[in-house]
């Protein structure tokens, strides 16, 4: 608890209130906020409930909170760039924490059964890697391969799969339950969100024409193109929107593990409250 005390003494309402004048303030305000809530997320991760989970995690809870710590290692890692002012990197690291913070919410409102065949699907590159093996692939023989085969082989062992159990999988093209990300977003987020958020972000990973246009091009008057050598600043729509679906999954993970702790159920609802007071002033006081 000392390092949530140390994180949060320096927040009192005169601080919030003096950067919250103009945009050159509130994005230093929002800088500091967002490096004090990836450490939050991480100190969270480290929350345990010692009855329930004397050691670790089961293989039903170990996918869950590998993705939550996923999502604030992600978290600092566009904070960095959100200080270099390079919104176009953090436009390729959202798109996987989102897709974190999507799945860990939907794994922790499914059965088991759901978690194991989350867990299968991830075998599909294995299990080909395994396949080649099998039809005599050279590849194997090298130090590489071996190492590659080694590991493989370590982490089916650990599950007790052999390539037969994957028949479900395999009918279901390799998709949880069958379905496609954005048929899972819509079951945790409103669907109305996913063409601003994932959709638009995946642009980002498959290279599309409009991330050129957004990112690496600029526009002549005779409309042609040219190379936009610089990147692009960043500010809170970046990150406070993404904040958002971040705090509520952490605070699924609470619950999933039987934690009902009142400060720390206070500090989520402040990360909320100054999470959305940061976006609504950089509302008013933005101009297009």
């Amino acid at each position: 608890m000392d390092e949530f005390v140390n994180i949060l003494k320096k927040y009192e309402k005169s601080y919030i209130k003096e950067h919250l004048k103009d945009l050159d303030n509130l994005n230093v305000f929002a800088l500091s906020f967002y490096k004090d809530v990836s450490e939050i997320y991480d100190c969270l991760t480290r929350v345990k409930n010692i009855e329930r989970n004397p050691s670790g995690y089961s293989l039903n809870d170990a996918p869950i909170i590998g993705l939550l710590v996923k999502i604030w290692k992600l978290l600092k890692e566009i904070i960095i760039y959100y200080e270099r002012n390079n919104a176009e990197m953090i436009g390729v690291l959202e798109r996987p924490l989102l897709e974190s913070t999507i799945t860990s919410a939907y794994l922790m409102q499914s059965e088991n059964e759901v978690i194991e065949d989350y867990r299968k699907c991830s075998y599909k590159d294995r299990l080909r890697i395994l396949r080649e093996l099998k039809e005599g692939s050279p590849f194997f023989e090298t130090k590489a391969g071996k190492r590659i085969l080694k590991s493989v082989n370590k982490k089916m062992a650990l599950e007790n799969y052999t390539i037969h159990d994957f028949k479900e999988q395999k009918q279901n093209r390799w998709r949880v339950q069958g379905k496609s990300f954005y048929d899972i977003f819509k079951e945790i987020e409103n669907e109305n969100l996913y063409k601003c958020t994932f959709g638009m972000m995946s642009e980002s990973i498959h290279c599309s024409w409009n991330d050129s246009m957004d990112w690496c091009l600029q526009r002549n008057d005779d409309g042609t193109f040219d190379v936009f050598p610089f990147y692009h600043p960043a500010d809170i729509r970046y990150v406070t929107p993404t904040l958002a679906m971040c705090n509520r999954t952490y605070r699924m993970w609470l619950k999933h593990i039987n934690v009902d702790d009142k400060y720390i159920n206070d500090i989520l609802n402040w990360i909320e409250k100054v999470n959305s007071m940061l976006y609504v002033t950089f509302d008013q006081l933005y101009d297009e």
